[in-house]
């Protein structure tokens, strides 16, 4: 179980690393616009929010791959909550299969810590 938390945390914080590329960098390009399904005009008045956006997406993946390298349990813990908070958020606020995207994938890891006896506690 132990493994499969390592590795869970691993993609969620891979997932958050694309979606800060996606976000920072290819917002308002076609990669962007039709991943986000938003228009060019959209997409442009929206760019430096959406920047933003990506760069909290970079410190929550900084913050996942940090919590494994330090190898605290309550760190695992309080980054993919925080993964799980925005998922929920941006589902009920943006689109609703950010829930599956992010929410979901956050969960499944926090599950796997959890069940997980880890000594690094």
């Amino acid at each position: 179980m132990r493994m499969l938390a390592k590795a869970l945390i691993v993609l969620v914080a891979i997932e958050h690393l694309g979606f800060l590329v996606l976000e920072m960098f290819f917002w308002d390009k076609p990669l962007g616009i039709e991943t986000f399904h938003n228009s060019a005009a959209a997409a442009q008045s929206s760019v430096v929010l959406a920047g933003n956006q990506g760069l909290y997406n970079g410190f929550l993946a900084a913050g996942l791959l940090w919590s494994l390298w330090q190898g605290r349990r309550d760190t695992k813990i309080f980054f993919l909550g925080c993964v799980i908070v925005a998922g929920v958020y941006g589902a009920a606020t943006a689109m609703a299969s950010i829930l599956f995207v992010q929410a979901l994938p956050a969960l499944l890891a926090l599950l796997a810590v959890l069940a997980s006896q880890d000594a690094d506690r």
